[in-house]
């Protein structure tokens, strides 16, 4: 008897600190996974939220707006219609839920450039995404095109471009609206153009103002829309604080489109800046300019070898006969070519630079000289070269 009773008492301690060992390790069990528990809750409910929204901007915007209706309606998209007009002409006719959507959806995905003239077979059963990707299989006519404006370009190179191209219809037309201007006095500096005294004298009033670029217009553009395209990257391009760089010069926007447009006709990029110094230290000292490339602009000749009948032309636009700027830009230069007018190279303008020739023909690496004699050694050395390319060319 006296032995079963501390058995007894074992027997009971050794069930107490199991109990307390199991109390012990579920609490710590449940302290674990009570957060991740609460977690996934959390999660399961905004997942359900998520859902929620999903489906419900899926039912409101981008569903069918009646999956039993297949009855096809015809839709046409004409040549030129804007991303905005196809949209707001499918929600007119019933087959979109949202103009809108559908209009942002559309850019969002690359839609908007694809989608091109033609008639269409589309149903009140279809989503948004089958109507758009519907929409960009029409009959080959895009809504918008590209066009490029190659910098150094002339508007006669222009006008023959887009001719080429079949984005004006009348080159004659476009070169007469480009010569006269007139239509085109509402951009202040073809307004200050047209007032200057010496404009009868120029080829074109919008030459140098038709600004290089990659362009997107519209396929059915006039001839009118592409020139206040770029007309108006003109003005982009030709910044505020350049205005008041051109006053701190003493020069005119005319006046700097004009040097950008020589210089940009002279020199690779990479010799802008002294080139600019070279013409604005020969402005400084009222030297001619004496550049060939306005003799060129004004009489059509191609050859790198001008002879003296050629530097005879008489022409506000000859700077060997003429002191100062020609009488108007001679091409479209490209916005670096304005910058190096604005901000000409400072060492060749304190070392006084005052003359450059074609040094390769080949590569458009020039040499530059400080004094007439310089210059005329570097001429007989590499006149020879410009020759050898002419005949090469067949000129």
């Amino acid at each position: 008897m006296r032995n079963r009773k501390p058995e007894k008492d074992y027997t009971q301690e050794s069930l107490r600190k199991e109990r307390e060992y199991g109390l012990f390790w579920y609490s710590w069990l449940w302290h674990l996974l009570r957060p991740v528990m609460l977690a996934l809750c959390v999660a399961v409910v905004v997942a359900g939220v998520v859902m929620a929204v999903v489906n419900w901007a899926d039912r409101s915007f981008f569903a069918p707006v009646d999956e039993e209706d297949t009855q096809p309606i015809t839709f046409v998209v004409a040549s030129g219609n804007s991303l905005t007009r196809v949209a707001n002409n499918l929600e007119s006719q019933g087959l979109i839920r949202n103009r809108t959507v559908f209009k942002y959806y559309a850019d969002f995905l690359g839609y908007g450039q694809k989608i091109q003239a033609g008639e269409y077979q589309v149903s009140k059963a279809m989503g948004m995404q089958e109507i758009m990707e519907l929409l960009t299989t029409g009959d080959g006519n895009p809504i918008t095109r590209n066009i490029t404006v190659i910098p150094g370009w002339t508007i006669a190179d222009i006008a023959d471009y887009l001719e080429k191209e079949k984005a004006i219809s009348n080159k004659s037309e476009f070169l007469e609206m480009c010569r006269s201007g007139r239509d085109y006095s509402a951009y202040y500096y073809i307004a200050d153009v047209l007032a200057t005294r010496d404009i009868a004298d120029r080829l074109f009033v919008l030459e140098g103002y038709l600004a290089p670029d990659t362009y997107e217009i519209y396929t059915n553009a006039s001839m009118q829309d592409i020139i206040k395209k770029l007309l108006s990257q003109t003005e982009a391009v030709f910044k505020s604080e350049y205005h008041d760089r051109a006053e701190a010069l003493g020069m005119t926007m005319d006046e700097i489109i004009t040097l950008a447009s020589m210089i940009e006709k002279e020199a690779k990029t990479g010799d802008f800046a002294k080139v600019s110094a070279v013409f604005h230290n020969r402005l400084k000292k009222n030297m001619t300019l004496g550049s060939d490339v306005t003799v060129k602009y004004v009489s059509g000749v191609k050859r790198m070898s001008l002879t003296n009948e050629d530097l005879k032309v008489n022409s506000p636009y000859n700077t060997y006969l003429y002191q100062g700027l020609p009488t108007g830009p001679i091409c479209s230069p490209s916005a670096a070519a304005i910058q190096a007018a604005l901000y000409p190279d400072e060492q060749f303008i304190i070392d006084q630079y005052l003359y450059f020739c074609s040094k390769d023909p080949n590569t458009g690496e020039l040499h530059f000289s400080r004094t007439l004699e310089e210059h005329n050694l570097a001429v007989s050395i590499y006149a020879p070269l410009w020759q050898a390319y002419d005949r090469e060319q067949g000129l």
